[in-house]
């Protein structure tokens, strides 16, 4: 379904069958009212920067579709897959090409609770060895390739366990829910303490998270809502200094210095539309590290189709 047929779809709905905007108390409640059998389909593109000084040494864009199914609906649950697509990349390099469109055809199962909000990926062990398989694949249609052992160890670890599958490879089904099962006033931010995945191994980091709801079209039965998350920079550059030591004494080279790793920070925010029915229309997610004058940026954006 094209994203115009969509929104005019949606729209006959607006007076009727939703109920999450509240003009009132200006109030949202973000909640997946979806039916068994529903399928929405998006378009996602991530570009990648890295920047050194003023310099941007490195610019990478991905871009995929996602067939979203509504699998199954109890009065406690959603069951949904997510299926992966036509993936393309900017690059003439065919290994690399290959690497980042290893995710094609793979089907991820996650729950939900009747909100909306992510609980587990259920078919983990299949995407474990969906990963696994493709790796084995590349390594024999590129076996002489420099550094693909370091990057099979570092698939490896990323989807290790249902934990590590949840935490660190899953990012766009994270961000697609970020904002599911909270009630949100206008001009009121959310604060919150959490917990980060730590994917340099180790402890969790602690995280800073506030929400909060930036506008309220009720014409159009949608809203935007922003968020930001904020990791701890003390156990960060810990954790990335123990990270570094570690790796250079298996490569056998001198490790940096302590205080050459300094003003480490990890900040991501998110904004989405969200229409009333649960789904959401456009986000945006970006991920920002720094380290000194060096800098990394993701971006991805996941669009309605």
């Amino acid at each position: 379904m094209k994203r115009g047929s969509f929104i005019v779809i949606l729209l006959l709905f607006t007076l009727s069958s939703f109920a999450q905007i509240n003009m009132a108390d200006s109030t949202v409640k973000v909640i997946g009212y979806w039916d068994k059998n529903e399928k929405q389909s998006y378009a996602v593109v991530e570009d990648s920067y890295k920047v050194k000084g003023v310099d941007t040494v490195l610019h990478e864009k991905i871009k995929y579709d996602v067939d979203i199914t509504i699998v199954d609906s109890t009065e406690k649950s959603y069951t949904i897959e997510w299926y992966y697509r036509n993936f393309s990349m900017d690059t003439k390099n065919e290994f690399v090409k290959k690497v980042m469109s290893i995710a094609q055809d793979m089907k991820v199962i996650i729950k939900t609770d009747e909100l909306g909000t992510f609980e587990e990926v259920v078919n983990w062990v299949e995407v474990q060895n969906y990963i696994k398989s493709a790796m084995e694949k590349l390594g024999k249609e590129f076996p002489q390739l420099p550094g693909f052992g370091e990057l099979i160890a570092q698939m490896g670890l990323a989807y290790s366990s249902k934990e590590a599958i949840e935490t660190t490879s899953i990012n766009d089904i994270q961000q697609f829910y970020n904002f599911h099962g909270a009630q949100y006033k206008l001009g009121e931010e959310l604060t919150a303490q959490t917990k980060a995945p730590n994917i340099l191994g180790g402890e969790p980091f602690d995280c800073s998270i506030t929400a909060y709801l930036d506008e309220v079209n009720e014409a159009d039965n949608n809203y935007i809502l922003r968020s930001s998350h904020e990791v701890n920079k003390e156990q960060l550059t810990e954790a990335t200094y123990k990270f570094v030591v570690e790796t250079s004494q298996k490569m056998g080279i001198k490790p940096p210095a302590r205080d050459e790793l300094k003003d480490l920070k990890n900040d991501v925010q998110t904004a989405s539309r969200i229409h009333g029915s649960g789904w959401p229309i456009y986000s945006v997610q970006t991920k920002t590290v720094t380290d000194g004058t060096n800098i990394s940026i993701k971006e991805r954006v996941i669009e309605i189709k």
